[in-house]
């Protein structure tokens, strides 16, 4: 039985090493697409890496040309909403003209299915309030032409939506972030030296729904092998809960004291951004990713864990 050749950009990622990994483990011939050559990753034998700059269209065509991929998981974009103030052109580039030109290119193989991973932070436009900030902006309008490119062009384009991803590996969400500064407590507390800065919370009370990256990746798995085309995949562990909790739960592992700083404590719970609701409501096609059989098998305990024992490993950066 012929391998599936699948081309996964952002592979350098937190989330595209993760799938880099899986995907390979599965038996699937991988291209890593990656914007710079790192050697600080780490491929399984038998990847195939990519060096190319997705804002260059040629180099884009190029690349697809060589890879001759059957399928295609599309993680690679920006994603800090701070940045995308400084500098929102390069919002535009990186997350809509980039996914233009990937499809663009893809266009010479209508037979590969692509996966393009959108955000639960899109807004519906339309709406009195508009875009909240231009990473919504980006997204937004990513997720709006991918599938009309798909649309008018016949291509198979499907669009995931995943909630906050969590786990072991280079990462820049709000787990990783603490159980870092737990890790640096606990050596300025081994060292004799002054503990960190406390840790600002926003607030112990708002709700988010955690779910652990390696979910997520068999997610892509099952969206790619059985999704509808033209369709959105919410994918998420189902289970909401307040940043206190989360933050409970790491400071449980720490070796030593740890400085917080847990911010307003204002009443009620606050539930994550509800532009994903407002926008789902308007769309035409929304699936959960537990409709074609996927189902969460990481629990969050085990992800934490896990998150502060990679901070501890002090691999820099790396899964192995």
């Amino acid at each position: 039985m012929k391998a599936r050749r699948l081309l996964i950009t952002g592979a350098a990622g937190f989330t595209g090493a993760h799938a880099v990994r899986y995907f390979h483990a599965a038996g699937a011939e991988v291209t890593a697409v990656v914007r710079r050559p790192s050697a600080g990753v780490n491929w399984p034998e038998g990847v195939k890496q990519q060096v190319c700059d997705l804002s260059d269209r040629r180099a884009v065509a190029a690349m697809v040309a060589e890879a001759e991929p059957d399928e295609v998981l599309h993680l690679a974009g920006r994603n800090s909403v701070p940045e995308s103030w400084q500098d929102p052109l390069l919002y535009m580039e990186t997350n809509v003209m980039a996914t233009l030109y990937l499809l663009e290119a893809l266009r010479a193989r209508p037979a590969g299915r692509i996966l393009v991973a959108g955000s639960r932070l899109k807004y519906q436009p339309g709406t009195a309030a508009g875009p909240p900030h231009p990473y919504s902006l980006s997204k937004t309008l990513e997720e709006l032409v991918s599938l009309a490119w798909g649309t008018l062009f016949k291509q198979p384009v499907l669009l995931a939506e995943p909630c906050n991803l969590i786990g072991p590996g280079p990462s820049t969400g709000f787990c990783s972030l603490l159980a870092q500064h737990i890790v640096e407590s606990e050596a300025a507390a081994a060292g004799g030296a002054d503990a960190p800065q406390a840790f600002r919370l926003s607030s112990r009370q708002a709700l988010r729904d955690f779910l652990d990256v390696r979910d997520a990746v068999r997610a892509y798995d099952s969206i790619l092998r059985f999704g509808s085309e033209g369709t959105v995949y919410r994918i998420d562990s189902g289970t909401q809960r307040t940043l206190g909790d989360i933050s409970a739960k790491l400071l449980a592992h720490a070796k030593a004291p740890v400085r917080m700083d847990w911010g307003p404590e204002a009443p009620g719970q606050a539930p994550e951004p509800a532009g994903a609701a407002q926008a789902d409501a308007a769309d035409e096609a929304v699936e959960n990713a537990a409709a074609l059989g996927w189902k969460p098998e990481i629990s969050l305990e085990q992800s934490l864990k896990e998150i502060v024992d990679y901070c501890r490993s002090g691999r820099e950066g790396r899964l192995s």
